[in-house]
């Protein structure tokens, strides 16, 4: 038998975001399905860091090359050869399939130890938490009293709130929609809020941010956004609007601010992701549903009806059948 560094786990539970509604980046247009928790039923002989019994979790890719220097600094989600865990190819041409099954086999080094005290339910966190985890590491804007800014309260937006409060700073959530700022406020723990049609709280609020995340896909105007940034802040990129956005680019020279992108994460920060969410208690906020739901959470997520992520319970689901 040829040796394998594979294992395999029943699948339990994984979630379902916003943007598997609308095909993006699918070239079969159904869901990608990418974030999984399930527990090790088999590995390979070669499987050195798992074992049966194990829970564990497997995100937005399951392959990469390996070799370049993206693979080289634990950088796998910016690999050229990455492999996506739906709707992607391995090198023979057969499609990755993602979540909606029983069972995953999976190359060890793209699964994550999933702590005991985290709900299988979270497994949004491999996602949405770790794309919003990263950029606030990354772009040294986790330091305890930064003023940091959050524009969008969806799946993204609520798990960049519970993570930039984890580590200590200051949040302030900037929507189009009054109506969340008791939620960004009361229940997700935001020290502020601002509408972002509100000219005047947008003026008073000038020049007071040291970082914004912006988790929004639609497009929307980024110049107000910039003049929120103190002198050297940083607007950092996390949603994917369909559409090019304009860069007014005197807002970046008139206080040397940046613009830029983050996506995802790679196996070694999305293991410290989990670690950290464990250590601290955080998880998205979910509402659990049945494989045989599905219909009907589909058109619940067309129409934002979800806060803030669906999970399918599919291992409960298949043994009730």
């Amino acid at each position: 038998m040829e040796k394998s560094h594979e294992n395999e786990h029943p699948i339990k539970a994984f979630g379902w975001a916003a943007r598997d509604t609308s095909g993006v980046l699918s070239p079969l247009n159904f869901s990608r399905r990418h974030e999984i928790v399930g527990v090790v039923t088999e590995v390979g002989n070669k499987v050195d860091n798992f074992k049966v019994g194990e829970k564990i979790g497997v995100g937005y890719l399951v392959g990469s090359c390996r070799k370049c220097d993206n693979c080289a600094n634990d950088l796998e989600n910016y690999c050229p050869g990455l492999i996506m865990t739906a709707n992607g190819t391995y090198s023979d041409g057969t499609i990755t399939q993602g979540g909606y099954s029983d069972l995953m086999v999976v190359d060890e080094h793209f699964v994550v130890h999933w702590p005991e005290n985290l709900p299988m339910e979270a497994a949004p966190l491999l996602c949405a938490g770790v794309t919003t985890y990263s950029p606030l590491k990354y772009f040294g804007l986790d330091k305890p009293g930064m003023h940091i800014g959050v524009v969008g309260l969806g799946g993204l937006g609520h798990m960049a709130v519970k993570f930039a409060k984890a580590f200590g700073t200051k949040v302030t959530v900037i929507s189009t929609s009054a109506g969340k700022k008791d939620e960004a406020i009361e229940r997700l723990g935001a020290d502020s809020f601002l509408v972002s049609r509100d000219p005047d709280q947008m003026q008073a609020a000038r020049g007071s941010l040291d970082g914004i995340i912006d988790t929004v896909s639609a497009v929307h105007p980024i110049s107000p956004l910039l003049n929120l940034l103190k002198t050297n802040g940083k607007l950092v990129m996390v949603g994917a609007p369909e559409k090019p956005l304009e860069l007014p680019v005197f807002s970046l020279l008139a206080g040397r601010k940046l613009v830029a992108g983050s996506g995802t994460g790679g196996l070694k920060e999305m293991q410290e992701m989990v670690n950290f969410a464990a250590k601290h208690n955080i998880t998205p906020d979910v509402e659990v549903v049945p494989m045989d739901y599905v219909n009907t959470a589909l058109e619940r997520l067309v129409k934002s009806d979800v806060k803030y992520r669906f999970v399918l319970d599919i291992g409960n689901t298949l043994n009730k059948s």
